[in-house]
């Protein structure tokens, strides 16, 4: 397809993602690409740990490689986007750049991203396989997805 894309950091290039993943539009606010969990890694739960996270020891097929990081403590959004939201945070193992979010409990109008990967377009690079051109995600407007099961 033509929007074929790997994610990767932008701190350190590596691959957090791929367009394959995409499972929601993203939200005007978070300014994020949703990628889908097919996972039942978290906190708390089986996994390496590192110093208060867990590693996704996933492959691409869950939504987030092994480079992505889930943060062992929930923190609370006390302004803008994340106001009123629970949530885990996502960086990057490779240079610890935080990198994205995962939804637990949100107002009515993220509800529908509780749960998956949202990786914030700032912190993110996308390279395009269709044209092996490397875009700042933040500059990228991707086709409008829906959450699939």
């Amino acid at each position: 397809p033509e929007y074929s894309a790997v994610f990767h950091c932008r701190g350190c290039w590596a691959v957090l993602s791929d367009s394959l993943k995409l499972c929601a539009q993203e939200d005007r606010d978070l300014r994020a690409v949703v990628c889908c969990r097919q996972c039942r890694a978290g906190p708390g739960r089986r996994g390496r740990r590192s110093a208060g996270s867990l590693y996704l020891s996933l492959s691409l097929p869950s939504g987030a490689t092994d480079e992505v990081i889930w943060k062992d403590s929930l923190m609370v959004g006390l302004e803008g986007a994340l106001k009123g939201c629970a949530y885990y945070g996502l960086s990057c193992r490779s240079c610890g750049l935080a990198v994205g979010i995962i939804l637990y409990s949100t107002p009515r109008r993220l509800a529908c991203l509780r749960g998956l990967f949202c990786f914030f377009k700032d912190y993110i690079l996308c390279y395009f396989l269709k044209t092996q051109m490397v875009i700042e995600a933040s500059l990228v407007k991707f086709p409008a997805v829906t959450i699939k099961d």
